[in-house]
């Protein structure tokens, strides 16, 4: 059991908490609220962290990890354990990144002696509230200096794909279309700042009742992306969330060979349909997070398989994505019948399943496990994950809100205020977003296996996943998000133009 006392009246909100062991897995547990304090009953032996949301003060109000910590009677210090994770974890990225070695990072080198030192005063207090207090400082200063970090270390390695040309001819920007949508105003946005157009699959509509096929929505997307040269990304083509799954296949859900027939054949049918258009496919995506059939492991890297393999046949000229969902894997301490992301990613390399690259989501801003919002540096970290996998990853979808009201139009019809999902420096607004948006692809970009980024909606005015999540306004007005975008793409654009006439000109001499 773990215990936790809570000083300098911190609210204590337990939304999207959880336990986790070692590598950061997330783990079965009951957590509760006790006389000002926090309990937590775990399920599995060993040292065991909890992560929860927290005022930090100016850096916002984040999803954040302790250490790990041992069993005890006796209360830990909540303020000071959040404390010493976020120092340990910039010194951790120091010593990977090789910050040392870097005559400009003077500041921040100096900046963390400083945290590190208020982190030491903290753990010499006598009084656990004068303990708590200035473990409050350290870890407000530490966050800032973590996304500090986090961006240093980007522009450093986006300079250097900069001056390889690399940064503009392998990284692709891409914007999620939804299929209703028909207005010209939104197609001329898709047409002037985008290279791809990321269009959606859902079996749900493609097949609403069976052996009914309805793909005319999907035909008028994929001519126009033909007629005005932008690759076209698909997908997915199997994804058990309940808002992709037609009704008529759960008639099949305890009996896995006939349903596994329906899946191999759905896909066959659609690659077969669109083998010339689509560029990318998003073959499965969230398997290992949504399992509404309580399929097995092995039936799940069965299904992972068998589909990838079979797109890899009927479309070989085309890209095969394994995309991902909720990197942090919280929904596995609350689902028994899940898989952890870097273990299912690292079974689909290891059992050779034939697939082409991996495809990764970033939706933050509703008070959901997946989607409560984290700090630029522990983004930056996870994307360091999948370094080791050898295989390119792509931002199949990435979000945050505009607005902390509701909105009826998103997919979480109206209920997902994004002011519970805590909060990124100040309460979400237009700049913020567009700040963000920047931030947030600058690290992605920064990282050389990241070959794509897309924006997961275009507008607010139709159908979208995060509350006011998209690039335009309900009125299809551009937002300073999507000018923020334009003008950094205009920029790795212009900069590929010079580096290429660098090159005929070293060449010519």
């Amino acid at each position: 059991m773990l215990r936790f006392e809570v000083h300098n009246n911190k609210e204590i909100d337990l939304c999207g908490a959880y336990l986790f062991g070692q590598e950061g897995v997330p783990i079965r547990a009951e957590i509760a609220t006790r006389d000002g304090g926090i309990v937590c009953e775990k399920r599995a032996g060993g040292s065991t962290g909890l992560a929860l949301l927290w005022d930090a003060g100016a850096p916002g109000r984040l999803l954040l990890p302790t250490c790990r910590l041992s069993d005890s009677e006796q209360p830990y210090n909540l303020n000071l354990e959040l404390a010493r994770a976020q120092t340990m974890r910039i010194a951790q990225k120091r010593e990977d990144w090789g910050l040392f070695d870097f005559a400009d990072a003077e500041a921040i080198n100096a900046e963390y002696e400083a945290v590190r030192g208020k982190f030491i005063t903290a753990l010499k207090a006598r009084r656990s509230a004068d303990a708590a207090a200035m473990a409050d400082e350290a870890l407000a200063e530490g966050l800032v200096l973590g996304e500090k970090m986090a961006l240093y270390h980007a522009e450093i390695f986006i300079n250097r794909r900069k001056a390889s040309g690399g940064a503009s001819m392998r990284i692709a920007f891409g914007c999620a279309t939804e299929l209703s949508c028909s207005d010209p105003s939104c197609q001329e946005r898709l047409k002037e700042t985008f290279d791809f157009l990321s269009i959606p699959m859902p079996w749900k509509h493609i097949e609403p009742k069976e052996g009914s096929y309805e793909y005319d929505l999907i035909d008028a997307w994929t001519s126009w992306a033909a007629g005005n040269k932008k690759a076209v990304h698909a997908g997915p083509l199997l994804n058990f969330h309940s808002s992709h799954l037609p009704d008529w296949l759960y008639l099949w859900e305890n009996d896995y060979d006939t349903m596994r027939e329906m899946v191999y054949d759905h896909i066959q049918r659609t690659v077969k349909r669109y083998q010339k258009s689509v560029h990318y496919w998003r073959v499965v995506s969230g398997l290992h997070a949504f399992n509404n059939f309580n399929l097995s492991f092995e039936q799940l890297m069965e299904l992972t398989r068998m589909t990838c393999q079979l797109v890899k046949k009927l479309s070989p000229r085309s890209q095969v994505v394994v995309e991902m969902v909720m990197p942090w894997s919280e929904y596995y301490a609350r689902n028994q019948r899940s898989i952890p992301l870097l273990l299912y990613a690292d079974m689909a390399v290891q059992s050779g399943v034939k697939f082409d690259a991996f495809g990764l989501q970033f939706c933050l801003g509703v008070p959901a496990d997946g989607h409560l919002m984290r700090d630029l540096l522990q983004i930056s970290s996870m994307l360091d994950e999948f370094l080791a996998f050898g295989k390119p990853l792509h931002i199949t979808a990435c979000q945050t809100p505009s607005e902390i009201v509701s909105d009826t139009g998103d997919a979480w019809s109206g209920q997902a205020e994004a002011s519970r999902a805590g909060q990124w420096h100040a309460p979400w607004s237009q700049r913020l977003q567009a700040e963000w948006l920047q931030a947030f692809y600058r690290i992605s970009l920064s990282k050389p296996f990241v070959e794509s980024i897309c924006w997961r909606d275009l507008s607010d005015a139709t159908a979208h996943y995060i509350p006011h999540g998209g690039l335009l306004d309900d009125h299809n007005e551009p937002k300073l998000a999507y000018k923020e975008l334009r003008n950094f793409r205009a920029s790795l654009l212009n900069n590929r133009v010079a580096v290429m006439n660098q090159q005929r000109r070293n060449h010519g001499t």
